[in-house]
């Protein structure tokens, strides 16, 4: 291990060593910097990264049981395909567990700035398409839907959803540019704010459903036209 590297772990409380490997990981996953496929070993994602192998062989058991990597004995750890069946199954859940949150939410009657993260990441979203900025705008969609799931106040809810959505992101991302440009969905951000705001959790549960319903039928559909059988 090179001083360098300890230099950088010294940067970052040891306790939240393996956290910050994880986050990095999961991140570079998400946005396809390490492909369905990518193999590497442990000093090889820990040079990467610019810190030691300890945090990162635990980070990479984490990401094993989130069912992003396989860990292979001796050789390091490989980042596991997202097949269209998968999807079609993540999708299935997060149309069952995010109009709950939705519902949650509206049901808590929280005050206007705490609901303003979502009015501001769905006002950065269509900042975005003006410019035509999709990488923005993909980062501020998933603004929207981490803090509304953040508000339902379930810590579990919260967690497992986390699980579907890194999965989820990486086929966004792949697929993004196959797409229509994606005004639709800024359209029903703020229609489910509209509803949170306006208390009303049965609507606003709809909405969601309708949101997550429409985006894995498009997908789905880009899937099967560009007969892509993993990403």
């Amino acid at each position: 291990m090179t001083a360098a590297i300890d230099k950088k772990d010294a940067e970052i409380p040891s306790r939240g060593l393996v956290e910050h490997a994880y986050r990095l990981i999961r991140q570079r996953i998400q946005d396809n910097v390490y492909p369905p496929g990518y193999r590497a070993l442990e000093r090889e994602f820990a040079d990467d990264l610019q810190i030691s192998r300890t945090p990162v062989r635990e980070a990479l058991q984490r990401l094993q049981a989130d069912g992003l990597v396989e860990i292979i004995p001796r050789h390091g750890a490989r980042i596991l395909p997202v097949s269209p069946d998968d999807m079609r199954e993540i999708y299935q859940m997060l149309m069952a567990l995010e109009p709950m949150a939705a519902e949650m939410v509206a049901r808590r009657a929280l005050s206007p700035e705490d609901l303003q993260p979502m009015v501001d990441a769905s006002n950065d979203m269509t900042t975005a398409l003006r410019s035509d900025d999709l990488d923005a705008w993909a980062r501020a969609d998933d603004r929207f839907h981490r803090y509304l799931i953040e508000l339902s106040g379930n810590r579990l809810l919260v967690e497992t959803v986390q699980r579907f959505w890194d999965k989820a992101h990486r086929a966004r991302m792949v697929t993004m540019r196959l797409r229509p440009k994606p005004a639709n969905s800024t359209r029903e951000h703020i229609a489910i704010v509209d509803a949170i705001r306006a208390g009303d959790a049965v609507l606003a549960a709809s909405l969601f459903r309708a949101h997550r319903e429409r985006g894995s039928n498009e997908l789905m559909s880009i899937l099967q036209k560009a007969k892509l059988n993993s990403l």
